[in-house]
């Protein structure tokens, strides 16, 4: 074995605890955490897997801040400002120190940008692939959070951002990619692929302006549809709106049979959300004033929980929604 866990510990996951008293530097069982008077904790877990939810030679720094961004979004959909992550991870002995140490370097310099601390976890070894687990922890103002059932019947439905370029991004890497797709095209797709943004700004703007929330990682009509059951109404979306970068425009000019990529793909982390007619124009202000754009792309109705779309001026329901999901025959990321 190339690595052992306490040395691990010690040489590379310990310093990037430093900034959070009640981790005590990772040498305890546990971390002891504190929420700010006032304020909820808001916590969420993902899991990521190698050859599932990143390719296994991706680089090593890109697969850590991947696995810590994910998480925060799942925050930023709550209008939760993230204070520390638990992380586990399951590695290859085959792994050697320099992997290791590019990997805790992408995680440090990730959670400095992000103003998190590694507050505990856990390490061990595995035949393969790897697996990384990392649990996120929040705050936000007490009893107030974005939840999926809020949505109002009248509600403009919005995305911030652009949609479908992280599916495209996997694509580039495999044989699916089309060789006329220009350099910067191909690697700003790429890059949207293994480094989300997590909105956690926008997500505290939406805090209390809008009525629901949720970040499209499972495919956009996937967690449309989400937003739709769990709110108890009917949401129809105007496909020829959801905004898309010059990047995915480029691909759709040499793949046009590729569009439903865009709907169906998932990890774009942008967040989705409802709010009232008469609110969207001040939360896109707002939005804008933080560099992100937000864009109308449907309306909530009056049902019970079905998803529709409008092409051509014909409305018609969205069957399946595709998207990710783990187990059964459709299972697949990416």
């Amino acid at each position: 074995m190339s690595w052992d866990e306490f040395g691990l510990i010690a040489d590379h996951f310990r310093p990037l605890s430093l900034g959070e008293p009640g981790a005590f530097a990772l040498t305890d069982d546990a971390a002891v955490l504190s929420a700010a008077p006032g304020r909820d904790w808001v916590v969420t877990a993902d899991a990521l897997v190698a050859g599932v939810h990143f390719l296994a030679d991706d680089p090593p720094g890109l697969i850590a801040a991947k696995a810590l961004r994910v998480n925060l979004s799942d925050l930023a959909a709550m209008g939760a400002a993230p204070r520390a992550v638990l992380m586990t991870c399951a590695l290859p002995e085959t792994l050697d120190r320099a992997w290791l140490a590019a990997f805790a370097k992408g995680l440090g310099e990730d959670l400095q940008a992000f103003g998190v601390v590694l507050a505990g976890g856990d390490v061990v070894a595995t035949p393969g692939p790897l697996c990384l687990s990392i649990t996120a922890i929040g705050e936000a103002e007490g009893g107030r959070v974005l939840r999926r059932n809020g949505v109002r019947a009248g509600d403009i439905l919005a995305v911030t951002g652009t949609i479908g370029d992280a599916a495209f991004g996997l694509d580039a890497q495999g044989p699916e990619a089309p060789p006329e797709l220009d350099a910067p095209s191909r690697d700003f797709l790429i890059g949207r692929y293994r480094l989300p943004c997590p909105r956690i700004a926008a997500g505290r703007i939406l805090n209390g302006l809008a009525h629901a929330a949720l970040d499209v990682s499972d495919g956009l009509f996937a967690d449309i549809r989400h937003l739709a059951e769990t709110s108890c109404v009917d949401i129809v979306v105007d496909p020829a709106r959801v905004p898309l970068s010059d990047a995915a425009r480029a691909w759709l000019a040499l793949r046009p049979a590729d569009r439903e990529r865009i709907f169906t793909g998932g990890d774009d982390y942008e967040l989705v959300f409802s709010c009232a007619p008469e609110d969207f124009a001040d939360i896109a202000a707002r939005l804008d004033a933080e560099g992100v754009r937000a864009t109308a792309i449907g309306r909530a109705e009056t049902g019970q929980g079905r998803l529709y779309r409008v092409d051509s001026g014909e409305r018609k329901p969205v069957e399946g929604a595709g998207g990710h999901r783990h187990g059964g025959e459709n299972g697949r990321e990416g």
